[in-house]
């Protein structure tokens, strides 16, 4: 059996609002939406580059809720921007409605990178490649870290 793609699917308490947010803070274009008669959006999926997300509105009769409903969210959705400037990523989320929870900085893993929560509730880290690092160099990285 082979896996050829895994999507993040994220439940909003505002599905039509976060395409808008999604939009304006990372530059994610709509692919579609299923609207239901009462105008409850079942499915939609954005374009981020060449990636899919996937979202709907709460379903609380089916057990699914947003990060909002629930007041945390256990998962961080890592963007790994082809950009320049991380800082200036992490600053058109904000100016879009996101909060800063870490601004960018340059990581023991080869990266920049930063972290905002959107108005839906879900965290994003947001960065770039500043260089190349073995798994080996990360590990000893890490745990000089804790020297």
């Amino acid at each position: 059996m082979r896996i050829d793609e895994t999507y993040a699917y994220l439940c909003v308490h505002d599905t039509a609002a976060a395409i808008r947010f999604y939009g304006q803070a990372f530059g994610a274009t709509e692919k579609f939406r299923l609207v239901e008669p009462s105008g409850r959006i079942g499915h939609a999926e954005l374009a981020f580059g060449p990636h899919t997300v996937m979202l709907c509105d709460e379903f609380p009769e089916c057990g699914i809720r947003s990060a909002s409903s629930l007041g945390a969210t256990p998962v961080t959705l890592h963007l790994h921007l082809h950009v320049d400037d991380a800082d200036a990523m992490l600053a058109q989320a904000v100016a879009a409605g996101a909060t800063l929870e870490r601004e960018a900085s340059d990581a023991f893993y080869g990266e920049r990178s930063g972290v905002v929560r959107c108005p839906f509730g879900h965290r994003w880290l947001i960065g770039h490649a500043i260089e190349q690092v073995t798994p080996e160099e990360m590990q000893r990285r890490y745990t000089a870290l804790f020297n």
